[in-house]
């Protein structure tokens, strides 16, 4: 018989609070044409972007993640030092080690909070709050912060056509804490290896340290390219409409609800296209309220959920105790779903 005690955490796991930070600078479409041969309106029926954020040299992953979190730890009532963990997703941070999150726990003031971070590219929010809900279920802490943060502007290869216009930065975060009753439901998640090739870094670090310029990638003056984000377009499309409005219907499916019953959908706000296709998949009733923050964030990969998610709430379209479908997927190919309370 084991002699180790039975953990001693919440019945059930709820987001408390939640909080973004979007960069002051907002990059039109306009800005994208100068370097690739496409229209306004090409961009526009696409993926449904008008406009999105891009970063400025204080507008660090720390520093945007800092912001957020202090939001989302008011909006939680609570302190900074009950926090006990900190988990950040994000792709953009390029330090090896340490991981960002032991700098943001630090600088939000917890009291030596475990912290980690974790890349699961754009599912990475829906991975790092099942962490969370299993560390207050669990007991190992009370009060987890869940980070979503990217600089993507930094992984953009302007003269892509096919990306270029995609991808914006920011940080959403989220307080989970205790509940007495059921507010994140079980998570639906995987990987898919075998098309891991679909999204990806155009060139490994590695290849920098070579210096052979042979294996890197040239710009149009012939100059060496920063790594970038590039992907199989109609491929990931059809796995995203396909594939994960399957996902989404076993998250449903797993806390015992149907589309009828949702309140808000908040999807990977990848593609408008995209979040097109999956409502009409899941015939989900007008009364649904599905956000659409991609037309004026782009995409933000591992921030887009909770900053999707804080929009929605502060703008009224979305109000406290409404159930929340969520869903990210990306690159791995890697997806996570769930249904939430929302805070």
């Amino acid at each position: 018989m084991s002699k180790i005690k039975p953990s001693k955490g919440a019945p059930y796991a709820r987001i408390l609070g939640v909080g973004g930070y979007r960069p002051t600078r907002v990059v039109p479409n306009e800005v994208i044409l100068e370097k690739i041969d496409s229209s306004d309106e090409w961009i526009r029926s696409r993926s449904g972007i008008s406009t999105r954020h891009w970063a400025g040299d204080e507008e660090t992953v720390a520093m945007m993640s800092i912001e957020a979190s202090g939001k989302a730890i008011a909006d939680a009532g609570i302190g900074p030092e009950q926090v006990g963990a900190v988990v950040v997703s994000t792709v953009s941070h390029f330090a090896q080690t340490p991981a960002i999150a032991t700098e943001i726990a630090d600088k939000l003031g917890t009291q030596k909070a475990a912290a980690f971070d974790i890349s699961a590219g754009c599912a990475g929010f829906g991975y790092g709050l099942t962490l969370a809900k299993g560390m207050i279920v669990e007991g190992s802490a009370e009060y987890v912060l869940v980070i979503g943060v990217e600089r993507l502007s930094d992984l953009t290869d302007l003269e892509d056509r096919a990306t270029a216009f995609l991808f914006g930065d920011g940080a959403g975060a989220v307080i989970v804490g205790p509940s007495q009753e059921p507010a994140i439901g079980p998570t639906v998640w995987g990987s898919e290896g075998d098309k891991a090739g679909t999204i990806k870094q155009t060139v490994s670090w590695d290849k920098y340290a070579v210096g052979d310029v042979s294996q890197l990638p040239l710009d149009s003056e012939g100059n060496v390219k920063f790594p970038a984000i590039t992907q199989e377009g109609q491929a990931v499309f059809r796995w995203a409409v396909f594939e994960m409005a399957k996902v989404a219907q076993q998250a449903l499916d797993a806390a015992g609800i149907s589309p009828d019953d949702l309140d808000v959908f908040i999807p990977h706000q990848a593609n408008e296209r995209i979040i097109d296709s999956m409502v009409k998949t899941l015939k989900l009733p007008e009364h649904v309220t599905v956000a659409r923050d991609v037309r004026t964030t782009g995409n933000t990969s591992a921030a887009s959920i909770p900053l999707a998610m804080e929009r929605l709430l502060a703008t009224g379209e979305a109000k406290s105790g409404d159930t929340a479908l969520v869903i990210g997927f990306g690159a791995g190919l890697v997806y996570a779903a769930t249904v939430v309370t929302l805070p």
